[in-house]
């Protein structure tokens, strides 16, 4: 008999929290009452399973997190898995995954951040995406992909024959060859006992999880589940209206909480919905409900709050356990899964919508986030994961869906937390969307349910949202989601047809007309005269609309194109739909005549600067597009009875477009200034790449259209009308009287002239798009990408956002862009730019369609600076017109243009007439230049003369001006389309032979051959005249020229003659003549010597603590610079002239004082902190170096050096010396010792302190470190490379470093001199010193030279001490690099014999290591950067020039480091000349307890040379980044996965950012998890690479640098796309990103030079649009 563990008393001990719970109920041996055996015989399984759930699940879930998951399983989920499986759990879903045969479909669902792919060859639609696994493992990976981060909720399309058109399955998901068509009900493949049983199960548990999830009673519970009890919880629900603050806040006033529980209950009930802020009675939690109910309603809906019974929250949360347990168990057995489908779908009595799966879905807006989490994730790994249901399932939807949307619509939530999200995985298939169009009417549904929520119309029925409120606006942003659901319906064309398709397809365009109807006209506009429009009105919904439906209106005409009786019905319908909204268009205008070139038309009066015009037009553009398919599949031709052709009214065709393209001339001619902004922002998104698509590259369609259907001197005069522009062209003297009117009318008028050229030139001369020209798609892609280029050169990035995507985000850039254009790759900073190769040039149209006229002025300056000689800009050859079309041409040749092209040239013959302008001229001879283009590729026969100049005034009116002086920048045209007409008319009339062709082209060559060879010569010319000069000016200063020459070679060998002898330290030390250092104040500019009592002159600097030489960043910054791991100290990275720095930060401090009111402050500098910006180059500074004078003072031996010092530290107890500087230098040296105290330490100032003159030693040493390091590592020379600012800097330093103890109390100097020298020398009195392996032996240096610098008693003794001192230093530091040298380096065995260093090495410390040289070598590789940065340290205090052999990089400087520093090049000899002095004290320190501790374990041995710190290494592929941090789970928010991860590139940290969950508090203020790892890993500068998905189209990539001042974005992209670099993240657009190398080690290299600060200060002076962001909370 089976035996369940458990007993009803130990559950009672649980809840009472018993410690030793977890081993009761393991030790229990209680029958469970009802175990397994008797729900297995149970008469009522339902009623037998509920009673014992209303038992055990109000006791269980109290009991806190880790208890409730323990006792959850063992007690209800356990008992479920032993009655379904009838065996033990473990080895029966075993069983049965290892009998189960998975589907070929791979499910794997998303999660939020993780990176997909998709294949732009291969996939259906861009919503066809593979996760990384699958994508490594298919074909796809060698073809051109798109990579994106998923917004959580998708599964892989892997398996799916649908979703690619080639290779559907990856290697792991193909399907085995007897399975590949197999459709066997995996049912039959389960026991029939467990069928029944599972059947059973799931039915009990889905109905319980249904009834808990939808019950909407707080204090009772369904039938069966009844427990008594008095006990409430106050549960918060989740909104998406009110903030993160506005909760804490009200939670902290309503349950008197502390803030970090409000900030956890906050995040909490975001992340899941809804959370308990208080448990008790009744009373006490109604009494929170009120005040959080009346805190929160003053502005907005209040929050949803309830008070609910415990067990009916214990209930709900273990459905939510249940219906995770049920997606867990479907996973081992598709048989499994199907019945639990069954059980979903299957109607219950209530008939329609009965299931349990519909209950869910109708009450998918009642639930709270994490319930419809949990739920949606089931319905995807059964439902959409059996392609047999998934089609029920998608029925049901369906039916369901004006419903769903409505209840969505009214929600606040987001979409990917509601059941319509869903729709993407089904209405992207493209058999079940056509099916659900045609069973479901699905087109027509989501059209009606669109056009149902937008009631808010004018009299005539159209859109009106000028009078939105806040909620219509919600309203009407969410309704917008239904665009998207058509789209993925519309997204795959058919490519057969059956009759019912055709019919609900025709059914939803009848829709889709309605509609654009309720669009058509909407939002009109007036022209406002005499006074400026009061109020803006609302524009930027109808444009959201337009730019919504731009696709949907593509894919509705590219189903039309795919048959020929859908576009032929398509077609009607458009028209009569349009007819029926012009129907009244000429109702109540007054009927004219217009007469021109003895041609007359009848119209009606209208004009746009008086009458109501709109923008929105889209069922002409519509038409527009139909129209061209019917060109362009040939029905025109094929059909012509089908189609209205006859019953086209051109006129009216046209009416609207012109009115729209009259608008835009008149808002450029200046005539709506007084309409305000809101005009002038429609104009621009009408003409922008969004819109001009489906808005302005229709409205010339539709003028094309018809144009090419009527009399081309009807359409001209037509135009002239709408443009009121008749007058001026229709009568000689009008426009001589028009001269003498406003000026600022004859202005608009000629902009308006220009304007209507300009539209006639599209109109005749834009064919390429495929049906009006004979031209194919990507031609247009080309053209387009010709003209983007000759504007500039352009980044990929530029090239795509500047052309129009199609509805699979797709440009065709690719395909065209490696013919037209040659890549210049970028540099480490710039980006790579695409350049039109020179041959394309001649396709290029200055008159280009998606031109604005700043466009042609950026393109006439690039021609004009990149090309040596200009050729006139003609018009380039057309691609011939389709037949439809082919009536255009006539424009060119028709009486009026003819007489609009004379009336302008006769106003240009006259020069002073100011009612013309040269670009209104340069407009008619483009006309011209295209009309006898078209006249030189006819083929028919013609008369001998050019029929567009048949009219003698045109042609002779060319010639008068072509030699007219006021037109020299047009001389080049005319003569271009002079030398046309006489070369058409020579070919005309000599059509039987090619000699005149061929004399023509004879002549035309030999005129460029003339041409280039004058300017040949008279580039010969003038390089002889440079020449020339160049002689002559050398000549007159030859003495000049003899005396720089000789004193630079003087230079040269007096520098090779003394580079052997320097030294920079010791009595060797060359003195010199001692020179005046003189400098400027760069505020005062008086100019003054550098002296010790004089004023003191200073260098303004930036200090900051640093961890980038660290080895250990977590340990705390020690109170002494006698420590190995200086993992916190101060580094000086700024320097500048001297300044009168006193006076000038006064002034810094009173500016900002009288800025108490000002809306924008400093973000790059904090005067509180003493920051400011350094006067001459704005750098950002807090401190200032001051200025020193460099000092001039019996040589010594070692051991009487040794001695001396000795006897001298009783002395120092006598008095301190006479101060050797004046007050104010003293002023300056306490003033920058301070400085280094503050910010080393994060303390107040206190002069008094003991640390105080350690702090500024460790400054100058560290400095030295990170300088030295940095130089070797770019292996740079170690003198000659650095800046002049770093050089004074440095120099400075140095000397602020051996004089800062002169300002330092007595006693502080009496101990640190104590202490440094017991460092080195053992004193008995002096307690706790430290070993040798803790001491970093350049801090000693550098601390102890100080006490030196200054003796009184000469310089011979300064330079004596400061060489022992360095002696004896050195062999410290030598002792150091052996005691820390591991056995395998030293087991390298050397060929050669032993050497003198070898000998040396063994008898120094380690006599029984028979061979030395790999010691040696340990040693030399150990102590060189110590000496190196010895040797820069004494170059500037002691100011002595280096050799020149340390000013060139290279390997082989050893010897010359040694004598710089007068040390033997053998470093042994020391040891060995002083054996009897070092020998104990080698011993010594050897001895000391605190290196057998370190070497046996006990402490962190720092070996040497120390390995230089980097930034981590990141990896090249982006997804793999983007995969990791998807991964990444927020620390405090219970394995949720964090929203924004953040990775350390200092450490590798991950890190959760831009959220509450993580923050902590530091100084007493709130900060994120990025600020506070600031402090812990660089000293509180980091480098931060967020990764953040908001979207699933969208990934952030930039780099956070915190500082001084909070977290500021530095702005280089680090991933970039192969072949050319972005300027803006390239995830959006999808393509694979990789790491820039070059870009990732300029940030390493700034981290390391410590420029961070300087460069986001100075970034932050130049842009101030960051200073409202809280950027301490990332």
């Amino acid at each position: 008999m089976w035996i369940f563990p458990v007993c009803p008393q130990m559950v009672l001990r649980l809840s009472s929290g018993c410690p030793c719970c977890v081993t009761c109920l393991l030790m229990s041996s209680h029958p469970l009452t009802p175990p397994p055996q008797v729900w297995a015989s149970a008469s009522d399984l339902q009623q037998d399973v509920y009673h014992h759930l209303a038992l055990y699940v109000p006791r269980i879930f109290c009991l806190g997190p880790n208890r409730e998951e323990l006792a959850c399983q063992l007690l209800l989920l356990a008992p479920l898995e032993w009655l379904l499986l009838g065996e033990e759990p473990s080895s029966g879903l075993a069983g049965l995954q290892e009998k189960n045969q998975p589907s070929h479909l791979c499910g794997h669902v998303f999660r939020v951040g993780e990176p997909t792919y998709s294949c732009r060859e291969c996939a259906a639609d861009p919503t066809c995406v593979l996760c990384m696994q699958c994508f490594l493992g298919s074909v796809h990976k060698d073809h051109r992909y798109r990579m994106t981060t998923s917004g959580g909720g998708g599964f892989c399309d892997c398996g799916d024959a649908e979703a690619w058109k080639k290779g559907p399955y990856c290697q792991k998901h193909t399907p085995k060859e007897s399975s590949r068509y197999s459709e066997e009900d995996p049912v039959a493949q389960l026991p029939p006992e467990m069928v029944a049983r599972s059947c059973s199960i799931f039915s009990i548990l889905l109905k319980y999880a249904v009834d808990m999830l939808t019950w909407d009673q707080e204090d009772q519970l369904p039938a069966g589940l009844q427990e008594r009890g008095d006990t409430y919880y106050c549960m918060l629900f989740n909104d998406e209206v009110h903030t993160y603050e506005q909760v804490i806040y009200t939670l902290q006033k309503a349950v008197n909480c502390s803030q970090k529980e409000a900030v956890s209950f906050a995040t909490t009930v975001d992340r899941d919905g809804r959370k308990s802020v208080r448990y008790g009675d009744f009373q006490f939690c109604e009494q929170a409900k009120s005040v959080i109910v009346r805190n929160t309603s003053r502005q907005s809906k209040p929050l949803r709050v309830q008070v609910m019974h415990s067990s009916v929250v214990a209930h709900q949360c273990f459905a939510l356990k249940a219906l995770s347990w049920l997606g867990q168990i479907i996973q081992y057995s598709d048989g499994l899964r199907r019945i639990l489908c069954q059980v979903g779908l299957q109607k219950g009595p209530e008939g329609e919508n009965s299931s349990l799966v519909d209950r869910l879905m109708l009450n998918d807006s009642k639930m709270w986030k994490g319930a419809r989490n949990i739920y949606h994730q089931l319905l995807m790994n059964s439902l959409l994961m059996d392609l047999k249901y998934k089609k029920v399932f998608a029925i049901q939807f369906a039916k369901n869906y004006e419903r769903l949307q409505n209840d969505y619509v009214k929600d606040d939530h987001d979409r990917e937390f509601s059941i319509t999200d869903l729709s993407v995985q089904m209405f992207t298939v493209p058999s079940l969307a056509r099916m659900l169009m045609v069973e479901e009417n699905l087109m027509t549904t989501i059209i009606r349910t669109f056009v149902d929520h937008l009631r808010h119309r004018d009299l005539q029925g159209r859109f009106q949202f000028d009078r939105y409120t806040a909620q219509q606006a919600f309203k009407f942003g969410r309704v917008q989601s239904l665009i998207g659901d058509l789209k993925y319906v519309l997204i795959s064309r058919p490519t057969e047809w059956s009759d019912q398709l055709r019919l609900k397809f025709l059914e939803g365009v009848d829709a889709f007309l309605e509609l654009l109807r309720c669009m058509q006209g909407m939002d009109p506009v007036v022209r406002q005269v005499g006074q400026h429009i009061e109020m803006e009105p609302e524009w930027e919904a109808a444009f959201t609309l337009q730019m919504k439906l731009t696709h949907i209106i593509s894919m509705i005409q590219e189903w039309s194109s795919t048959d020929e009786r859908v576009l032929i019905e398509a077609y009607k319908k458009c028209l009569s739909a349009l007819s029926q909204c012009q129907s009244g268009l000429a109702d109540g205008e007054q009927p004219i005549s217009l007469s021109l070139a003895g041609h007359s038309v009848d119209t009606f009066r209208y004009q746009v600067s008086q009458d109501k015009v709109s923008i929105h037009l889209p069922l002409c553009r519509l038409l527009a597009g139909l129209h061209v398919l019917l060109s362009r599949t040939e029905v025109a031709s094929k059909f012509p009875e089908q189609l209205p052709l006859g019953e086209l009214s051109p006129p009216l065709l046209i009416e609207l477009p012109l009115r729209c393209l009259v608008l835009c001339a008149q808002v450029h001619a200046g005539m709506w200034r007084r309409n305000g902004f809101s005009l002038i922002n429609q104009i621009y998104y009408y003409h922008n790449v969004k819109c001009r698509v489906e808005m302005f590259d229709k409205d010339i369609i539709m003028l094309q259209a018809g144009a090419s259907m009527m009399d081309p001197n009807h359409f001209l005069m037509i135009v002239l009308s709408r443009f009121e522009l008749f007058h001026i062209f229709s009568s000689a003297d009008c426009r001589k009287r028009y001269r003498e009117a406003n000026k600022d009318v004859v202005q608009q008028n000629n902009t308006l002239i220009e304007e209507m050229l300009h539209l006639i030139i599209m109109v005749v001369g834009e064919r390429f798009v495929s049906g009006v020209g004979q031209v194919e798609p990507f031609d247009e892609v080309r053209r387009e990408i010709i003209h983007q280029l000759s504007i500039r050169p352009m980044a990929h990035s530029e090239l795509v956002k500047a052309l129009p995507e199609n509805g699979n985000k797709e440009t065709g850039l690719e395909r065209v862009i490696d013919t037209v254009a040659s890549f210049r790759k970028p540099g480490v900073t710039g980006r790579g730019l695409y350049e039109l190769r020179p041959e394309w040039n001649k396709h290029f149209n200055l008159y280009f369609h998606h031109y604005s006229r700043a466009d042609q002025s950026k393109v006439q300056i690039h021609k004009k600076h990149t090309e040596r000689y200009r050729d006139p800009c003609p018009p380039p050859p057309p691609p011939p017109l389709c037949p439809l079309f082919g009536s255009l041409v006539n424009l060119l040749q028709c009486d009026v243009l003819l007489a609009v092209e004379g009336a302008v040239l006769q106003w240009a013959v006259e020069p002073s007439g100011g009612g013309w302008t040269e670009s209104m001229l340069q407009r008619v001879l483009h006309l011209v230049g295209m009309a006898l283009l078209e006249e030189q590729h006819t083929t028919a026969p013609v008369p001998s003369q050019v029929p567009h100049l048949t009219s003698g005034s045109v042609l002779a009116l060319l010639e008068s001006l072509q030699n007219a002086p006021h037109l020299e920048v047009h001389k080049d045209m005319i003569t271009w389309i002079l030398k046309m007409v006489s070369n058409i008319k020579t070919m005309r009339e000599r059509t039987s032979s090619n000699s005149s062709v061929t004399v023509v082209r004879d002549k035309d060559k030999a005129e460029r051959k003339r041409k280039a060879e004058m300017a040949r010569l008279r580039r010969e010319k003038i390089m002889a005249q440079m020449s020339e000069m160049q002689k002559h000016f050398i000549n007159e200063n030859k003495e000049l020229f003899q005396q720089s020459l000789e004193e630079l070679e003087a230079s040269t060998s007096a520098a090779a003659e003394t580079s052997v002898s320097q030294v920079c330290v010791g009595p060797r030390r060359p003195g010199g003549v001692e020179h005046r250092q003189l400098v400027t104040c760069i505020l005062c500019q008086e100019e003054q010597e550098v002296k010790g009592h004089g004023r003191a002159m200073v260098l303004a600097a930036f200090v900051q603590r640093s961890t980038v030489l660290s080895k250990n960043r977590r340990r705390v910054l020690p109170g002494s610079a006698t420590h190995t791991d200086q993992s916190e100290q101060p580094k000086l990275v700024h320097d500048d002239d001297g300044v009168c720095v006193c006076r000038y930060f006064e002034a810094v401090q009173l500016k900002e004082q009288r800025r108490q009111q000002r809306l924008r402050g400093h973000t790059s500098y904090d005067v509180e902190n003493g920051e400011f910006l350094c006067p001459l180059c704005e750098c950002l500074s807090n401190t200032v170096i001051p200025l020193l004078p460099h000092t001039h003072s019996p040589d010594h031996s070692l051991e009487t050096w040794l001695k001396t010092t000795s006897q001298q530290i009783a002395a120092l107890h006598a008095a301190h010396r006479k101060k050797p500087f004046s007050s104010s230098v003293s002023e300056m040296i306490t003033t920058f010792s301070m400085s280094t105290y503050k910010v080393g330490l994060k303390v107040n100032p206190n002069e008094q302190d003991h640390r105080v003159p350690v702090l500024s030693w460790s400054t100058c040493a560290y400095t030295i470190q990170a300088i030295e390091r940095l130089l070797m590592d770019e292996e740079k020379p170690l003198f000659g490379s650095l800046p002049c600012r770093q050089d004074d800097c440095l120099s400075s330093l140095c000397r602020f470093s051996s004089s800062c103890w002169t300002v330092a109390p007595p006693t502080t100097v009496h101990k640190h001199f104590i202490g440094l020298l017991a460092a080195l020398v053992p004193d008995s009195q002096v307690e706790n010193t430290p070993c040798i392996l803790d001491i970093d032996m350049f801090h000693l240096l550098v601390s102890f030279t100080s006490f030196h610098s200054l003796d009184q008693s000469g310089r011979s003794v300064v330079d004596s001490a400061h060489l022992h001192l360095l002696h004896l230093v050195t062999v410290a530091h030598m002792v150091q690099i052996l005691l820390s040298s591991t056995t395998e380096e030293v087991c390298m065995e050397q060929d050669s014999g032993g050497s003198e260093e070898e000998e040396l090495t063994c008898q120094l410390v380690l006599p029984e290591v028979s061979s030395g040289w790999q010691l040696w070598r340990c040693v030399k590789a150990g102590v060189t950067p110590f000496l190196r940065a010895a040797a820069l340290f004494f170059h500037y205090l002691n100011s002595t020039a280096p050799p020149a052999d340390l000013l060139v990089p290279g390997v082989g400087q050893w010897e010359a480091l040694c004598s710089y520093l007068s040390l033997p090049s053998n470093l042994l000899q020391l040891h060995h000349s002083h054996r009897a002095v070092l020998e104990p004290l080698i011993h010594s320190w050897c001895r000391h307890p605190g290196v057998h501790q370190t070497l046996r374990g006990g402490g962190v041995i720092v070996r040497f040379p120390r390995e230089s710190n980097r930034l981590i290494e990141l990896p090249e592929d982006y997804s793999v980044l983007i995969n990791q941090a998807s991964s990444f789970t927020c620390p405090r928010s219970g394995g949720d996965k964090s929203r924004a991860p953040t990775l350390c590139l200092v450490c590798g940290c991950m890190l959760c950012s831009q959220s509450y969950c993580c923050q902590t508090e530091v100084d007493g203020e709130d900060v994120g998890a990025c600020t506070a790892h600031t402090f812990t890993c660089g000293a509180g500068l980091g480098l931060f690479l967020s990764t953040s998905a908001h979207t699933r189209a969208r990934t952030h990539t930039h780099i956070y640098t915190y500082t001084h001042t909070p977290l500021k974005p530095y702005p280089p992209v680090l991933y970039i796309p192969h072949l050319f670099s972005v300027s803006a993240p390239a995830s959006r657009r999808g393509n694979p990103l990789h790491l820039c190398p070059d870009r990732y080690r300029k940030i390493e290299r700034l981290w390391r030079q410590h420029g961070v600060a300087e460069v986001i200060g100075h970034a932050q002076e130049a842009n101030q649009t960051l200073v409202a962001i809280d950027w301490q909370h990332l």
